[in-house]
């Protein structure tokens, strides 16, 4: 393993983490450790109707805390679900936040949370290090293994008038509990086991390969890639697989802490605007690009691209530097195949709005910050080609 790319630098992560089976019935203990009399439990329509949400408010209750369910979060959370959950808190005197679901209601809770304690939008706060108030007490339950956002100390909200999704990213956002229970993702159907699934990985890959990468995100990047890599088909086959779903539980957490602390690149830069414009989930849009971006960064860092494939367990050695690098791309592309992930012009598209926005979304792309962490810088110009490219057919 080579040395890390960076000299100096902070890591942060939530100052509780729980973790294993059962772990999210130790809300009520956590939430009265945080001396709170009512939580507002936040959450989405299909993790209310399956009855996850009801029963954290029935241990809440048992713990002699009172508690409010918001339940109207949508995917890709957007400014006008963190303005209705904030009313709701204060209508209902709330004095913690709960949020359990994947990452949109996750990072849903945390724009409540940071709003309740900083004036202006959130508009104001988007870029790194930008809140200057910690939120109001959050604890995160994932019922995914997908965004690590439990972990993380990033949110990311989508401004619809604006068709941007703004990214903030600060201490200030971080979960005072993290509660990772593998039997709270049992119930997540198989395309959405891939999806989140992919996304995760992208996140330790990312985080591996990021300019900003430093040696606590290294170890940690490393072993979330070696633990999905080997569980992702297994729980993608068998959702009632604990063990596998353990596996890419802790592995998402994982991966959400080692990204949080060293950014991530060039996939979720061109990730974000495919969201915002045509309104793809945020794990989908991920995993339609990694690929192809992988094969363009590659040449950037054959090195730490040799450490995925090892993490992976491919057969390297003897290999030359690019050869082993090569085969964490192959390792990747097989995988992907096997839990049957689409490409990016088979999940709706329509090609004339792609042709008419892609100009704009790598320009958005490139503002957004990510792709400067990439080792290979790319161009408004190749960010568009690669865009055209992860659009066609993959030819075999």
């Amino acid at each position: 393993m080579n040395v890390s790319q960076s000299t100096v630098s902070a890591f942060t992560i939530p100052p509780t983490v729980v973790t294993g089976i059962g772990a999210s019935e130790e809300v009520g203990e956590h939430a009265k450790r945080l001396r709170a009399s009512k939580a507002l439990v936040v959450t989405d329509p299909g993790i209310a109707k399956i009855g996850y949400a009801d029963g954290i408010v029935e241990r809440l209750n048992a713990a002699g805390i009172d508690a409010s369910l918001f339940s109207d979060v949508t995917p890709d959370p957007t400014l006008q679900n963190v303005n209705d959950g904030l009313r709701q808190y204060q209508a209902d005197g709330c004095d913690l936040i709960v949020s359990i679901g994947g990452g949109s209601a996750i990072d849903c809770g945390k724009g409540i949370a940071v709003k309740l304690t900083n004036d202006g939008e959130l508009v104001d706060y988007m870029g790194v290090d930008k809140i200057p108030n910690p939120g109001a007490p959050l604890i995160a339950i994932p019922t995914t293994a997908g965004t690590g956002s439990e972990c993380t100390k990033a949110t990311v909200i989508t401004d619809a008038e604006r068709n941007v999704k703004m990214m903030l990213s600060s201490p200030c956002l971080l979960a005072q509990v993290a509660l990772i229970d593998p039997l709270l993702s049992l119930t997540t159907p198989p395309h959405l086991t891939a999806a989140v699934g992919v996304d995760a990985l992208t996140h330790a890959i990312e985080a591996y390969i990021s300019k900003r990468a430093q040696p606590i995100t290294d170890a940690l990047a490393l072993k979330a890639i070696r633990m999905m890599s080997g569980a992702l088909r297994q729980a993608w086959a068998n959702g009632e697989n604990i063990e596998a779903r353990t596996e890419m539980m802790i592995g998402a957490s994982i991966a959400g802490m080692a990204f949080s602390n060293s950014s991530v690149a060039l996939v979720h830069g061109m990730s974000r605007p495919i969201g915002a414009y045509f309104h793809i989930h945020h794990g989908l849009s991920n995993s339609v690009l990694l690929l192809d971006v992988m094969e363009f960064s590659v040449v950037g860092t054959p090195t730490r691209f040799a450490d995925i494939a090892r993490a992976m367990d491919e057969p390297i050695d003897g290999l030359s530097p690019m050869g082993q690098a090569d085969c964490a791309i192959a390792a990747v592309e097989r995988l992907i195949n096997d839990i049957q992930m689409p490409r990016l012009g088979e999940i709706g598209i329509d090609g004339d709005r792609f042709e008419a926005v892609v100009e704009q979304m790598a320009l958005d792309a490139i503002a957004s910050g990510s792709p400067a962490n990439n080792p290979r810088q790319a161009s408004q110009e190749e960010i568009v080609a690669l865009y055209r490219q992860c659009f066609a057919e993959r030819k075999t």
